[in-house]
Order: structure tokens, then sequence, then C-alpha cells
């Protein structure tokens, strides 16, 4: 007879992942909305944690994120992709990536940043996200502007990379 301490101690036991969770907003350019945390060098799209302990769902994380983060509380397209991303000195990552749409310059004009976490926002062109998200998250970004571009399924990442 299996017990609830055993059970505990078995959940206790298995393996811990993160789970991240964010939005890709663009313009009427197509360039990408970027986010400058104050809490480590370089940028972001807005989101973050999975508040998974409380039973929040990455596609909720993402939107209360952003809604946190930038003021902008909208429901979220179609996840265009999932990334699992090997961690240094932490546990892997689940990184979610949903559709956050196409804003408005009314939309842009309401952004309020959390001052918080964040410094400043900025549209950035295909082109040049590289430059501000060097690794996995500018191969993810990219990868979930193709999905857009090319309607293609969900793109299932590891690394940033395309999984075989």
């Amino acid at each position: 007879m299996t017990t609830t301490q055993d059970f505990a101690t078995y959940i206790a036991g298995l393996p811990r992942v993160l789970a991240g969770a964010a939005a890709l907003f663009r313009d009427a350019e197509g360039r990408v909305l970027l986010v400058e945390p104050n809490y480590r060098p370089g940028w972001a799209l807005p989101g973050g944690t999975v508040e998974s302990d409380d039973g929040e769902t990455p596609r909720q994380g993402a939107r209360r994120e952003t809604a946190e983060e930038i003021g902008l509380d909208v429901a979220l397209g179609r996840l265009l992709a999932v990334d699992w991303v090997h961690g240094t000195g932490r546990p892997p990552l689940v990184a979610y990536l949903y559709d956050g749409g196409v804003l408005s310059a009314d939309d842009l004009g309401s952004i309020r940043l959390q001052e918080e976490e964040l410094l400043s926002w900025r549209l950035v062109p295909r082109e040049e996200l590289a430059d501000h998200l060097p690794g996995a998250l500018g191969r993810r970004v990219l990868a979930a502007l193709d999905v857009l571009a090319n309607d293609k399924t969900t793109a299932e990442l590891e690394n940033g990379h395309q999984a075989t």
C-alpha cells in the first residue's frame, strides 16, 4: 500500500524543470517588441516564469507577465514555439512562445513598463534580432516568425534549434 508520505517522497525525488512563457508582439511593419530588463544585461520578450506551483498554465503565465511588464492585457494567439533549453547552473527550461499579434499605434502608445523590472522597450526588425537576442532566445524568435510567415505548425525546438 502506497502512503501519502511515500508519494510525497517520490515526487520530491523527480527531476526539476523550469517553465517560462512569453508573447511575440509585432507592429504593422513586422518589427518585434523587445524589452530591456534591469536585472540582467541584454533584451528579452515580454514574459517570464510560469507560476506552476500556483496552478498557472504557460498561456496564463505569458498573459499575466505581459500585463505586468508592459501593461497590455490581451488574449494571446496560438502557440508558436516550444523550446527545451539546457541550463548551466540551473535546471533546464521549457520556454513557450505565444503569438501576441500585431499592435496598433494606440497599443504601442499605451505601453507602460514595470519599472521594478524593465528599463525600456523597442521595436526591432527581423534582420537585427540576433544582435539583441543572442543564443537560444534569438533562434526561438526567428523560428516563431517563420511559423507565422509560412503558416507552419508549432516549432519544436531544443536550445533554439529545430528538434530532430
